[in-house]
């Protein structure tokens, strides 16, 4: 059991740069540079591409959040060598460098967000309205798609990421919704 709950220990780390990201475009909701829709108010198919909430704000952010935070997390690794990465199986991390592997990672982590984004607004759900367990976990889908091919986590790392990160998303959003930072409770 110990080891198990060090190695969701180990998951949690790794991906914790792409849940603070996560989290920061609804604390600039109120900061009105780059507040322009990422589908610049386009329709497909009579309903909107991404939604207007999707903006080229919150997806700059996320990518600077995560690159930033991934140097910091493998910056905090490295300096008391807590071997995170090395236990996962992904021993090439330092050829990448966190702000790039942090690039990649957020890079997959708003295709994720967009990906489903897209996918809601052609089935016509409205943003905010559940779509359990996506809006939870497409992130994690999109990080999955740019860091797998690479870093050969493997589908046990990723299925238990999934799961990990429904949970933690829940928690975040409820207490964001409590604090009034965040709009929807799932």
């Amino acid at each position: 059991m110990n080891s198990y709950l060090y190695y969701l220990w180990t998951i949690f780390f790794f991906f914790w740069p792409a849940y603070i990201a996560n989290a920061v475009p609804p604390l600039l909701s109120k900061i009105n540079i780059l507040n322009h829709p990422i589908d610049n108010n386009k329709n497909l198919w009579g309903a909107p591409i991404l939604g207007n909430h999707k903006t080229w704000r919150g997806l700059v952010a996320e990518l600077i959040t995560c690159s930033v935070f991934t140097q910091i997390f493998f910056t905090i690794n490295n300096y008391y060598h807590l071997g995170i990465y090395e236990s996962l199986g992904f021993n090439s991390y330092y050829q990448f460098g966190g702000l790039l592997f942090g690039l990649i990672l957020g890079t997959g982590i708003v295709f994720g967000d967009i990906s489903f984004a897209f996918i809601k607004r052609r089935l016509k759900l409205r943003p905010g309205f559940p779509f359990i367990p996506f809006d939870q976990t497409n992130y994690v889908i999109g990080a999955f798609i740019f860091i797998e091919p690479f870093a050969h986590l493997g589908l046990i790392f990723w299925f238990n990421l999934f799961i990990l990160t429904f949970f933690v998303h829940i928690l975040a959003n409820r207490l964001g919704y409590n604090l009034g930072l965040h709009k929807a409770k799932w």
